[in-house]
């Protein structure tokens, strides 16, 4: 187990995709017609969720979000922006989904190497990559009593999956970090947003659902 700082790039990278899911979060909340608390707790919920359960799951406690103060006013930041400026934003959805995709790459990646730092496998860490990137997401839907998009058929988890395996398997060779999580995070990247354009979905169950 690790208890070092972690570097510099990650922490960055940490708070941008809080910032971005915060956005997410806090327009949910917004169009729920949840008063300022209600988007503070939405936003503050969906941008920190992923990152709370990762660094419970590998036992990074206390996480990083209560030992940081960055990490509690970013989503702050994020929702009374939203809560301010709700129409425009509203406006540029489209815009703010491909932004969900830009903080669903990072979170991916930063979730796997942090995992790789405190001492798990290649496999486990991918999956703690994939847990960060879609937990604040879920979080959200489930406060706003609306299905989870990871569970709607659009690839989103797999993106996830695959952005934080790539950035395990880089992480064992002698690129530097920098390369390693643009490398991953573009993995990510890439996949989602073909996905979002192109419609791809997982596979549904075939024939009638009253079974």
């Amino acid at each position: 187990m690790s208890t070092a700082d972690p570097p510099l790039i990650l922490v960055v990278f940490d708070l941008v995709g809080i910032f971005v899911f915060a956005i997410s979060g806090a327009l949910v909340a917004v169009r729920r017609h949840f008063d300022l608390f209600g988007v503070l707790v939405m936003a503050g919920t969906t941008g920190l969720g992923g990152g709370f359960l990762r660094d419970v799951l590998i036992d990074a406690t206390p996480p990083a979000a209560l030992m940081d103060w960055r990490y509690l006013v970013v989503p702050v930041l994020a929702g009374l922006l939203t809560f301010a400026f709700h129409p425009t934003v509203g406006r540029l959805e489209r815009q703010v989904d491909v932004f969900d995709a830009f903080g669903l790459s990072l979170f991916c990646v930063t979730g796997a190497l942090k995992a790789v730092e405190f001492g798990l496998g290649p496999i486990p860490a991918a999956l703690m990559g994939m847990v960060t990137g879609i937990g604040g997401g879920m979080v959200r839907d489930l406060l706003a009593s609306r299905p989870p998009v990871v569970f709607s058929g659009n690839l989103y988890a797999t993106p996830a999956l695959l952005g934080a395996a790539v950035a395990v398997g880089l992480d064992a060779t002698v690129l530097p970090l920098g390369v390693v999580v643009l490398t991953a995070a573009g993995a990510c990247l890439v996949l989602r947003l073909l996905a979002m354009v192109l419609d791809w979905r997982a596979p549904l169950p075939s024939g009638p659902a009253n079974v």
